[in-house]
């Protein structure tokens, strides 16, 4: 039996007990909606999008998400950050979908942990075409079973990992950004030309996994996604470091996102793809 949902004010009452720097009425005042789907215990996947005022055209949409590890907890906090950015930025000339964190139950749990309540790393629980054949190949012999990665028993098995899929279906972005910590570079997976720099932050393409987000945006679906590594899992760059990061990646946004309609989503639209997807 699924565990019942919790509200949007004991959600934010929840996470403001782990991260000081997210006070529960700044949560509860931004504007976060509930999402239809839930954690394994029940706390809400909270989720708000940013209109650009600034675009005549349609606005280039891109997906922002924090706390896909649960012991990440810096990658909620400048999510977090990021958000009262846009707040203040209505003439930013982007379409923002902002997902927190996307783990709570990692993020909440007694000692934080990097994954969900059923033990499985979501950035290794997406439905590659590689999954089948590697995931559990991979975990054994090349983590020797670290439980930190375990990937599920199937691909999409976990509710988080099934909403941000559906996101991603349904959103349609042209590029996503992830937050993760703590190896202090930045990371980058799929098409375009990759920023050299954000910030403190430099390119090191650590490569895929099967399952990772960087796998199943950036390689299959063609979507560019830059992740963000931070130094640090449980302390935050100061404001001013994720401002120059912040205001580096709307750069490389403006000049690298594609005109015209988002080239990748065949096979999103496709419904013969949609019924076959792993």
């Amino acid at each position: 039996m699924a565990a019942p949902l919790a509200s949007l004010e004991g959600a934010c009452n929840n996470l403001a007990g782990k991260l000081k720097s997210v006070p529960a009425g700044e949560c509860k005042s931004a504007g976060l909606n509930v999402a239809g789907s839930a954690s394994v215990q029940g706390q809400p996947i909270l989720w708000r999008d940013y209109r650009s005022v600034k675009s005549k055209t349609p606005a280039k949409r891109v997906l922002l998400v924090g706390g896909i590890h649960g012991d990440e907890l810096s990658s909620v906090a400048v999510t977090f950050e990021w958000m009262r950015r846009l707040s203040d930025q209505e003439k930013q000339p982007f379409y923002w979908r902002v997902v927190p964190c996307l783990n709570p139950d990692g993020v909440l749990a007694k000692v934080s942990k990097r994954v969900n309540a059923n033990g499985v790393d979501l950035n290794r629980n997406f439905p590659t075409p590689d999954w089948n054949s590697k995931a559990t190949l991979y975990w054994n012999n090349k983590t020797k079973s670290d439980p930190r990665r375990y990937p599920g028993k199937r691909a999409g098995s976990e509710p988080e990992t099934r909403w941000l899929i559906d996101q991603i279906k349904s959103f349609k972005p042209d590029a996503i950004v992830s937050i993760h910590a703590p190896y202090g570079v930045l990371d980058f997976d799929g098409p375009r030309t990759p920023p050299q720099r954000l910030g403190f932050l430099n390119l090191n393409e650590l490569g895929t996994y099967p399952g990772s987000l960087g796998n199943y945006a950036g390689e299959f679906l063609g979507i560019p996604i830059i992740t963000l590594e931070l130094p640090h899992s449980e302390a935050s760059p100061t404001v001013a470091q994720s401002g120059r990061i912040w205001n580096d990646l709307l750069k490389w946004l403006e000049r690298n996102l594609p005109q015209g309609a988002p080239p990748l989503f065949q096979r999103l639209s496709d419904p013969n793809w949609l019924r076959n997807a792993p």
